[in-house]
């Protein structure tokens, strides 16, 4: 006896899907709390079930999509096979219940060594995790590593409740700082005079002589970041594509972006200005991306802290996302 041909449909998208996603079969019940703690411990959940190679930990949605350096990937693969310690020390959380993301940014382990990673989590309405998306720094130069045990202490500081700035506010300054690096010009961004940028780990402005630049001169990286971009020291970047950003947090000024820096490198000289003694840069250096993310410390309309990590991809690559 013949068998209806749409309960042979049936059959076949169920098999595909489990193979696909064979820890489907909803073992862990939808989120019903989207506060910040409870955001807070979604996270802290995923980094356990990372550890444990267990994704049916997290409750996916079934169509869940999985983002890991910029590569569309089954969830289960990358760090899910290879994550061996959770963040302890360092870690900056970026709930946002008005969307139901949460953004991270912190360090962990990998096969027994240390990386620095930054993740995006995404709720639908129904309570499930549709969105994942990991951006992973490895071989963090043993000379930042002091800068990756705790974090500033101003970055994770509450505002007060009549200082605290509206979410579209917070996001609002976060683009405008990729307007400013773009356009070489500081005038495009909020910088407070104290704004410090990390980046890896390695101070990148406001910070004196840094460990890897015993030497070089000038040092760009002792420049207050607003004096910095006028430099037009990031003229090397060519455009940055896909920026999101996607959570702020008004308890803690807090806002997060990812975001992918392209790089032709087709000039290898770039113009200096507001550096006494100095007219050029020269970049001798293969084209290449970087995808990156950053969280931005605002307070006061002004951007105080920037705490940034991003890894080398091949020149024009993918986002990831593309359907």
């Amino acid at each position: 006896m013949k068998k209806p041909i749409f309960l042979l449909f049936a059959v076949l998208i169920s098999v595909s899907a489990f193979a696909q996603f064979p820890f489907m079969v909803p073992t862990q019940e939808p989120l019903k709390c989207f506060d910040r703690q409870c955001l807070n411990e979604l996270v802290d959940n995923y980094f356990k079930a990372l550890v444990a190679h267990d994704p049916g930990k997290i409750p996916f949605a079934l169509n869940a999509r999985f983002v890991e350096n910029v590569d569309s990937k089954p969830i289960g693969e990358g760090l899910w096979q290879t994550a061996s310690a959770v963040p302890s020390t360092f870690k900056i959380y970026v709930p946002d219940p008005s969307v139901r993301e949460v953004g991270f940014l912190g360090m962990m382990e990998e096969q027994g060594k240390p990386i620095m990673i930054a993740i995006r989590l995404k709720i639908n309405d129904n309570g499930y995790v549709n969105e994942a998306e990991h951006l992973i720094a490895r071989g963090i130069d043993p000379k930042n590593m002091k800068y990756l045990q705790t974090v500033r202490p101003s970055i994770l500081t509450t505002i007060p409740e009549k200082e605290r700035m509206k979410r579209y506010e917070l996001v609002g300054i976060a683009y405008s700082y990729y307007d400013a690096l773009i356009m070489d010009n500081s005038n495009l961004s909020p910088f407070a005079d104290d704004c410090a940028r990390r980046e890896n780990g390695s101070p990148a402005s406001n910070s004196g002589l840094s460990d890897n630049e015993t030497d070089e001169r000038p040092n760009y990286s002792a420049l207050k970041t607003s004096d910095q971009l006028n430099t037009n020291i990031m003229d090397y970047i060519d455009d940055i594509d896909n920026v999101r950003v996607f959570a702020a947090d008004q308890v803690t000024g807090l806002a997060i972006g990812f975001s992918h820096f392209r790089h032709s490198m087709q000039n290898k000289t770039y113009p200096i200005y507001n550096m006494p003694g100095v007219t050029t840069r020269e970049l001798n250096m293969p084209a290449f991306d970087l995808p990156a993310a950053h969280v931005y410390k605002i307070s006061g309309g002004k951007i105080h802290e920037i705490e940034a990590m991003g890894f080398m991809a091949s020149y024009m690559a993918a986002s990831g996302w593309e359907k």
